[in-house]
């Protein structure tokens, strides 16, 4: 069940030699200068790596979330992250490949398959933070259209996004109580603004402020159906946590590798340090737990993939939370067995520092997937 095919292990392959072109030092090249991995995206894109999930008829690959998740480990265990990767193929493509009209996966799935169109995605609000209940961005009718009206937070990579995929509100025409719905929102459109959050994230993506006054769209910007927001909402974060664990286990698995590598060639009293067990029993651990994470992901890309939604989001919960801890784990630990050389800008590890946080943190907090899993797995009282 967990064990990949032939197919997928060609995947990894060939998506790490792509990688293995650029390498970290362009991404940090690109990071520094203020510039987008724009030429890997698009190499991505032209080779089908970026729409490996999506339907054939729409110019993918016809596979699914487990294959998309392989292409984003990969390129992060080559050095080169890309954050967009678990936003624009992965929910937004998704979302749309499922419950999108005939028309909208004409207009969008094709584009967000090889590349040329990169959405972002926005539910987190100031007053919000993980409760979506609260979600206070409000759709209202006007005539055959829409207004939407509200505020997004730490929204990844809007200027190099040519829509967004808005989670609001609308109210229920029968009950009057609000319900969630999902837009495609121009980032061009009147009445939309987005400001950059300073932040110490060393990454091509950029984290915004969104502010949406009355915000005119079409009919059709409306994604599926309004009375299956929910389900909708749901079907792209269950492919969310999945790609934001194997974006984590990427990171790690490239701060382990420089470890090792620096392990193996380092000697001070003689021997190579690596053959210390100060220094092999720890990285040994961080390859344990990676391992395991890495495990856990794949379990849940199945389950995802199988149509179980239900088992799927305790999985992908797990799944985040394991990849999560792992890498912070090993990308302190990458740091520590180089000493001093591991806050050196030549050994390409302290800039993860803060990014590998990013697990922990985003898209849902490590604290919140501990209640879900107390509450959904263990049957204990909820506690928020």
């Amino acid at each position: 069940m967990i064990l990949e095919s032939d197919e997928r292990q060609a995947l990894r392959r060939a998506v790490s030699d792509l990688a293995g072109k650029y390498g970290h030092d362009y991404y940090l090249r690109c990071t520094r200068a203020g510039e987008k991995t724009t030429e890997l995206w698009q190499e991505a894109g032209r080779l089908g790596y970026l729409g490996v999930h999506v339907p054939e008829e729409y110019g993918g690959g016809g596979g699914g979330i487990g294959d998309l998740a392989a292409v984003c480990e990969e390129l992060g265990a080559a050095g080169c992250p890309l954050l967009m990767m678990v936003v624009s193929p992965a929910i937004c493509a998704t979302v749309i490949s499922r419950f999108g009209t005939p028309e909208q996966k004409g207009r969008w799935l094709p584009g967000l398959a090889d590349g040329t169109k990169i959405f972002a995605f926005a539910i987190t609000e100031p007053d919000a933070g993980s409760n979506s209940h609260k979600l206070t961005t409000t759709a209202t009718r006007d005539g055959d259209g829409w207004l939407l009206s509200g505020r997004k937070t730490y929204i990844s990579g809007i200027d190099e996004a040519e829509a967004v995929l808005v989670v609001g509100r609308t109210a229920d025409e029968r009950t009057g109580r609000l319900k969630p719905v999902l837009f495609v929102v121009p980032t061009d459109a009147p009445g939309f603004t987005a400001q950059q959050i300073p932040t110490e994230l060393v990454a091509p993506e950029k984290q915004y402020n969104l502010f949406l006054d009355e915000v005119r769209l079409p009919d059709d910007a409306l994604v599926g159906s309004a009375d299956a927001g929910l389900l909708q909402l749901f079907a792209g974060l269950n492919p969310e946590r999945i790609m934001a664990s194997a974006f984590a286990l990427g990171m790690a698995r490239y701060a382990l590798s420089r470890a090792v590598e620096y392990a193996k060639t380092r000697a001070v009293w003689g021997p190579p340090i690596g053959a210390h067990q100060a220094i092999s029993h720890p990285l040994a651990a961080c390859h344990i737990e990676v391992e395991l994470a890495r495990l856990m992901t794949r379990e849940a890309a199945y389950l995802y993939d199988s149509g179980d939604d239900q088992a799927a989001g305790e999985a992908a919960n797990m799944a985040k939370y394991a990849a999560g801890e792992a890498t912070v784990k090993t990308v302190d630990q990458a740091i520590q067995t180089h000493g001093g050389n591991g806050l050196a800008t030549e050994y390409g590890l302290a800039t993860l520092l803060v990014a590998s946080r990013l697990g922990r943190i985003a898209p849902v907090s490590r604290e919140m997937i501990l209640n879900f899993v107390a509450q959904h797995s263990l049957g204990l009282p909820r506690s928020y």
